[in-house]
């Protein structure tokens, strides 16, 4: 029988683990052959990095009682039941395939376990009951080197018999990003460094005769940019594959996030129009000389001028996905999504008003609305710069940053967006607002609105004896916990051990079964799970 660990190693697991994403030295594959008409053997293989092994299920062949002593996690298979008892059933158990296993003293659990390294594969045979079978689950496992273990992760799978129109489970979170990158690429078309572009460019291919091919070159010109924005993201590959931590690293180094914070505040302040953020003139004047060469060069060096020249409004943008994509859990790939989906919305526009011109005619002038949507989005990098400064807080210990005085700037942010939309505020270059539009005092509504909810956060729960938890900050915002006036050591004001051995004992004179928690100061998703998940009546 398996021990089910309960209890929070913060400690312990921080110098290990106090990132926002986890470093995951095993890559899974699964395949399926068929031995008889309705017979089918499922291989699982895990291709293990140098230096990591898993954990076989011959540690509970040996003399082991692990319901006393701390074991690793072998791997282990869950099949979906509703499936097995419609559709298929299992042949036996899974067998493990002997290669690369071996036999040895383990230097973390202090014994002698049996484990894999290098890979492991595992075969599952079943029956099927029927033509179109469905068959998932998901494994688990746990890897470890000679100084550390990585939290136990679970591996959906999922395996399709007979219906074609079914496919694999795919990972969902680069589309978001692409996604959320395609969004950020809009709002950066609608700030006066790219709107005012979008017709002049334009008309410049689209007044070319025939023979030049203008429309074919502003199509051209459209996934140039998108390239431009694709091979910006090629160096956070180089990184990651130099260290394939390095991104971890980075996310929530202190020095770094103090550094992300004081330039979000650069770019907050660059939106409010005090000064103009710009590239050094030379490159500009670099990439516009070889506008001239004739061909792909030359539309390739305009697509790069554009990105040069708008970097005063893009930048920000581009750097909040950046330092989004350190948080993530695909590292660079998520950056090479994200830059992708905002070189596209950059630079689609200029395609489409170039095969249909007419349309420019109807595009809103530029004005003073451009300006609003600037200074709008410098309010959202203020609160953003937050965040940065909310994760080196947190992981040095400063005691600075907590959650009410977190919740009261951003109330202080989002309050004062809203009396800036309905005009009260001005800044510079902006002249006096004579008449509030209808969208512009919807987005004031909506950000007094906003505020409020933020508000709400600081009403004190007495049952749960924390503040209430908001949805929409979390991960974003400190810890409940981490609090002037209602300070928690543990997740929902529960009995947690920072120590093993202290929650080993308790656990056993208390007769209470283990939760192992591996959590980070700045995971994001580990707020998530212990202020939205743990207290859900379910769970409790």
């Amino acid at each position: 029988m398996r021990i089910i660990y309960s209890f929070v190693l913060a400690l312990f697991l921080t110098p290990i683990f106090g990132v926002s994403q986890i470093y995951d030295p095993v890559d899974w594959s699964f395949s399926k052959q068929k031995i008889s008409e309705n017979t089918y053997e499922l291989t699982f293989v895990a291709d293990i990095e140098q230096g990591w092994a898993i954990y076989s299920n011959d540690i509970y062949n040996n003399d082991i009682d692990c319901d006393v002593e701390i074991c690793p996690l072998p791997v282990s298979f869950e099949f979906d039941k509703d499936n097995d008892l419609e559709s298929y059933y299992l042949i036996g158990g899974i067998k493990e395939v002997d290669e690369n296993k071996s036999v040895s003293q383990d230097p973390i659990f202090l014994m002698e376990v049996t484990k894999f390294t290098k890979k492991a594969t595992f075969k599952q045979v079943i029956e099927l009951k029927s033509e179109n079978v469905n068959v998932s689950g998901y494994l688990t496992f746990m890897v470890c080197d000679d100084t550390k273990c990585l939290p136990p992760t679970d591996v959906e799978f999922e395996f399709n018999f007979g219906d074609p129109t079914k496919t694999e489970n795919k990972d969902n979170s680069l589309l978001s990003i692409f996604l959320l990158g395609i969004l950020g690429g809009f709002l950066a078309l609608l700030t006066p460094c790219v709107f005012p572009m979008i017709p002049l460019t334009v008309s410049f291919f689209t007044k070319k005769n025939e023979n030049d091919n203008g429309i074919s070159n502003a199509i051209l010109y459209g996934f140039f940019i998108f390239l431009v924005y694709i091979i910006l993201s090629i160096p956070f590959h180089l990184l990651d594959s130099v260290n394939p931590d390095i991104l971890n690293d980075i996310s929530t180094n202190i020095y770094l996030n103090v550094l992300f914070f004081l330039v979000f505040l650069v770019f907050a302040f660059s939106f409010f129009g005090y000064f103009e953020l710009t590239l050094p003139s030379s490159w500009t004047s670099k990439s516009a000389s070889q506008e001239s060469k004739t061909g792909f060069i030359g539309i390739f060096f305009m697509a790069l001028t554009l990105a040069i020249v708008s970097f005063s409004c893009t930048g920000p943008i581009l750097g909040t996905l950046l330092a989004g994509s350190l948080s993530g859990d695909s590292g660079a790939w998520e950056l090479t999504a994200g830059m992708g989906g905002f070189g596209l919305a950059l630079g689609l526009p200029f395609a489409l008003f170039a095969m249909f011109p007419n349309v420019l005619n109807k595009l809103p002038k530029s004005g003073g609305w451009l300006n609003t949507i600037k200074v709008t989005l410098g309010f959202i990098e203020l609160a953003l710069a937050l965040k940065f400064l909310s994760n080196a807080d947190l992981v040095a210990h400063w005691g600075i940053l907590k959650i009410e005085l977190f919740l009261a700037l951003w109330f202080i942010i989002f309050f004062l967006l809203g009396v800036y939309l309905i005009g009260k505020i001005r800044f510079p270059k902006e002249v006096k607002l004579e008449k509030i539009s209808g969208l512009r005092l919807l987005s004031a509504t909506l950000a007094f609105g906003f505020s409020v909810y933020l508000a709400s956060g600081l009403i004190y729960d007495k049952d749960k004896q924390s503040y209430n938890a908001l949805s929409l900050l979390s991960g974003l915002a400190p810890p409940l916990g981490y609090s002037y006036f209602s300070p928690k050591d543990c997740p929902n004001d529960l009995d947690c051990f920072k120590d093993l051995k202290t929650g080993i004992e308790y656990a056993k004179n208390e007769g209470k079964p283990i939760l192992l928690d591996f959590t980070g100061y700045a995971c994001v998703n580990c707020r998530k799970m212990e202020e939205h998940v743990w207290p859900l009546p379910e769970v409790d």
